[in-house]
């Protein structure tokens, strides 16, 4: 531990993050149990829908996010920054941020049906009112960890991470290697020919583009590779152990889930839980499932905790230059953005509330995200284009990592994600409540109404929002504002 000073000149202890707390808040941000039974009802072929966007989406977003953080601390606003000025890194941002904040409701309604399985209640995580009351009370919980501050969220993220996401996929892993070695009937077709799925022209390939948001969130914890003792060497480190932990967590454990829960069965929420639940009912140990669902609902909690610390710290950043008004610049004593935190809070338990008032808000919410995650890809567009641009432009700034062929590698991760965007105005197989006519124009106006706030904030911008000391604003230079 060091001593550092917060934005009121108080000093406060500064508790520095591990290669390995970095690499398990990475594998929590990225690799969610809760979307692997939709992608299990693929079954073998589900591993080339999530092999390909690894190679198009993970390895690119991966290295490119190694070089950029060894060579600019802060995340990517400080990097589109440099690339593009403070306008485009402030929208880069605020890209990250909003998605994140429409996310987490339902990552937090997931974590309100696993604990419907804690007390043996499955018919709870359909009620409406117990999902809200379990979303607002789980994100003050992990925004009061936050606001704690002294890397006490790297703690709780990190081994939550370990217990509720790592610990139940090797679990599940090992359950579904016994059910196939025991002889019992797979839920699904088991030939070698099945890892490719059929494919059936546009729809296959929306299907596979739109898996690449899969993998989001690879970059987001760069913004803590200043709180590491060595970043140079240890964070590009903890970004490769993360990428390969990712991709075992996300194949093995769905293709356990595929063997025994029929595709009828797989529910948006509790279709991870439904799978535990299937194998120890088998074994006559059925009393487990109550427990792993308590680990899974800690592993998604994790989760949650890990993405509030991140976006909302570079959002402060960007913001502390001019860019916020001064009550969402608020930090307490710990250096800690709770103007930013609380401003979200309130946002996710208005959200929370529509659970209750709106019939199958689920279903409703999910769609919202999806159309959400477009602003996600927009900001990767713009972070890929900033490491080819920075290459020329600052080829002389010190990076501890750099990236062979960055071009080739930038350029492949850039047209993926402009790929993803593009698809993301068809309309998805199953989709209710929107007309497919419309939904290319309810998809821009989603668009259009979280991405739009930056460019007011700057337009309406006024000197006395700037907080930086003089030292801070003549080190940034004007090119940046």
């Amino acid at each position: 531990m060091s001593d550092t000073r917060s934005a009121s000149g108080q000093r406060v202890a500064r508790a520095y993050l591990s290669m390995f707390q970095v690499a398990i808040l990475t594998v929590v941000a990225v690799a969610s149990l809760r979307s692997l039974p939709t992608m299990s009802t693929y079954g073998l072929g589900s591993i080339t829908l999530y092999v390909i966007p690894a190679v198009l989406f993970l390895v690119p977003t991966a290295l490119v996010a190694a070089e950029l953080a060894t060579g600019w601390r802060g995340g990517v606003y400080v990097w589109v920054r440099e690339a593009f000025g403070n306008r485009w890194g402030f929208q880069a941002i605020w890209l990250q941020w909003v998605q994140n904040v429409v996310w987490y409701p339902v990552q937090l309604a997931f974590i309100a049906a696993s604990i419907a399985f804690v007390f043996g209640d499955q018919k709870l995580a359909n009620s409406g009112l117990y999902t809200a009351i379990m979303i607002v009370a789980f994100y003050w919980i992990s925004t009061l960890l936050n606001l704690r501050g002294g890397g006490l969220f790297a703690k709780v993220g990190s081994w939550g991470g370990v217990i509720g996401t790592l610990i139940p996929g090797v679990i599940l892993i090992v359950l579904g290697a016994v059910w196939l070695i025991a002889g019992n009937k797979s839920q699904v077709p088991m030939e070698a020919g099945d890892v490719i799925p059929p494919f059936t022209g546009l729809a296959s390939i929306v299907l596979i583009v739109s898996n690449f948001l899969a993998y989001a969130g690879m970059e987001v914890n760069a913004v803590h590779a200043d709180d590491m003792k060595q970043p140079g060497k240890q964070y590009p480190r903890a970004i490769f152990v993360a990428a390969g932990l990712i991709l075992l967590v996300f194949i093995l454990p769905t293709l356990a889930i595929a063997f025994v829960v029929p595709k009828s069965q797989l529910g948006l929420t509790t279709g991870i839980n439904i799978a535990f639940q299937a194998y120890f009912e088998h074994w006559n140990i059925g009393w487990a499932t109550a427990i792993i669902s308590a680990a899974i609902a800690l592993g998604a909690l994790a989760s949650v905790i890990t993405w509030i610390a991140g976006p909302s710290k570079g959002l402060l950043a960007a913001g502390r230059t001019g860019l916020l008004p001064p009550w969402l610049q608020k930090q307490n004593k710990a250096g800690v953005q709770v103007g930013i935190l609380v401003s979200q809070g309130v946002i996710v338990t208005i959200l929370a509330g529509l659970f209750v008032v709106i019939p199958n808000v689920s279903a409703a919410f999910f769609t919202l995200v999806d159309m959400a995650a477009a602003l996600y890809l927009i900001m990767y567009m713009l972070m890929f284009a900033s490491a080819i641009t920075l290459r020329r432009k600052a080829p002389n700034v010190k990076r501890d990592y750099r990236v062979p062929m960055m071009p080739l590698v930038a350029g492949v991760g850039f047209f993926a994600s402009l790929a993803a965007f593009l698809l993301g105005f068809i309309p998805p197989s199953g989709l209710s409540g929107i007309p497919s006519s419309a939904y290319p124009w309810v998809m821009g106006a989603v668009i259009i109404v979280l991405g739009i706030p930056p460019l007011l904030f700057y337009a309406l911008r006024k000197p006395s929002w700037d907080q930086r000391d003089k030292t801070q604003s003549a080190t940034e230079g004007e090119s940046r504002a």
